[in-house]
């Protein structure tokens, strides 16, 4: 296997300009969006004191997103999507806007901080699964994942960076001025967003009910459809039964004596595993089989969390835990191309909405249950129980959806768009959708 079909594949950022502008647009954005949660944790905490206050910061983040994201997945597919992302965008660029204002001119109370924060997340609820929908529009059929994997790339380099700048930010310029940074970074969001071409739902296809039965149209399709409702259950049996995060700090403390330096080691170690397994990328994202991709990298997962719930040695424990990102980024990617690759165009918002509830609440309620099995029993026992059920429920997700594991990466095929390298066509024998109109 030659070098290039190893490593992250840059081909959609050399073929796609709009992809290329849009991913660099949603890469700034992204380190700002990290910047921004540090600098919003340190203002509630030096204005309260209080971890219940600081707490309250994710909860503001994820009430709307599950609140709202089967509803906004249901208005993308009624709507011209790109429109709705540059207004959903534009929102959260003045919602960092004023939380920069209030930074430098007089700090608002916790509860105002925290209603900012929630009407930015209402913006993010709507943005999100309409940003979901891009890559399928965007690129061909063979160039899909590795758009998938650009963006997961990109996603993970904010996430080991971002914090440590806003860090570094607060610090240095005050709160006023990391949010003012964030604000402008979305100029690059937008910039991105305004290179897009049309993207309304598919003309050929009936046009999202509004509201409930556009919402029960979207669920109906989900559990009728094995592929993509198995890949949504495994993404549950890896967040729910497995999540880690919450047993980092007693882990910490058992294995590391508590030392705060040590803390961040942890997720740090899951991000170098992500980061690595896409710079390698190439070696997955070309498979014809992602669903089998996404099965053995889901059980891979909970092996690896099995392994370093057992561990005795802390640096052994860490190297599982960079071994257990790598499998998660490629459950990711792999769990994206299934999903892309087996949705209608028409429905794309409302599934890209219910992969976003998913991969929101998923993990919170893997904390609340490894948290609860180690205040009963110890953090090993909720480590390897977790990672043995999720071994056990992606196995059995595998043995009931025959079409999982075999069925190739496109049902139908695709082609790149002969008109417009910015598109793709999403059936071989029909013309392009912007010519249809």
């Amino acid at each position: 296997m030659g070098l290039e079909r190893v490593l992250l594949d840059v081909t959609p950022l050399r073929s796609s300009p709009a992809f290329r502008r849009l991913w660099l647009g949603q890469t700034l954005s992204g380190f700002g969006g990290q910047m921004t949660v540090v600098a919003v944790m340190f203002q509630i905490w030096e204005t309260t004191g209080s971890t219940a206050w600081t707490g309250a910061v994710g909860l503001a983040q994820a009430v709307p997103l599950v609140g709202l994201g089967l509803f906004a997945g249901a208005l993308v597919d009624r709507v011209d999507r790109r429109r709705f992302y540059l207004w959903t965008t534009a929102g959260q660029a003045v919602c960092a806007l004023l939380l920069a204002v209030q930074g430098f001119f007089g700090q608002l109370p916790p509860a105002g901080v925290l209603g900012l924060v929630a009407l930015q997340s209402c913006f993010v609820a709507g943005g999100a699964p309409a940003s979901r929908t891009f890559v399928p529009q965007l690129l061909p059929e063979p160039q899909r994942a590795a758009g998938l994997a650009l963006r997961r790339i990109a996603f993970q380099a904010a996430m080991l960076a971002g914090p440590a700048l806003g860090g570094l930010l607060v610090s240095g310029v005050g709160v006023g001025g990391c949010y003012l940074i964030d604000s402008v970074t979305f100029l690059a969001a937008l910039f991105g967003a305004f290179g897009l071409p049309p993207m309304s739902p598919d003309d050929d296809a009936e046009p999202a009910r509004p509201g409930l039965r556009g919402v029960g149209d979207g669920l109906a399709f989900l559990v009728r459809t094995p592929v993509v409702r198995g890949a949504l259950l495994t993404d549950l049996a890896a967040t729910v039964l497995s999540m880690p995060i919450s047993l980092f700090p007693l882990v910490n403390a058992e294995r590391f004596d508590g030392d705060p330096r040590t803390l961040g080691l942890f997720l740090a170690a899951i991000a170098a595993g992500g980061v690595a397994a896409s710079l390698f990328s190439g070696t997955f994202t070309r498979s014809p089989r992602p669903g089998l991709i996404m099965l053995v990298a889901s059980a891979g997962w909970g092996a690896a969390l099995i392994l370093f719930g057992l561990s005795t040695e802390p640096w052994l424990g860490l190297a599982f835990l960079v071994v257990a990102g790598a499998a998660d980024t490629v459950s990711v990617v792999a769990r994206g191309t299934v999903v892309q690759a087996h949705t209608p165009p028409a429905l794309l918002g409302r599934v890209g909405a219910a992969e976003q509830i998913v991969g929101r609440a998923g993990p919170d309620l893997g904390n609340m249950r490894g948290g609860l099995v180690a205040s009963a029993t110890t953090g090993t026992t909720a480590l390897v129980s977790g990672g043995l059920l999720c071994v056990l429920a992606v196995v059995a997700v595998g043995a009931a959806t025959a079409e999982l594991r075999r069925t190739p990466a496109s049902p139908g095929g695709g082609r790149p768009c002969p008109c417009d390298q910015d598109v793709a066509c999403d059936a071989i024998d029909k013309e392009c959708a912007h010519l249809r109109t």
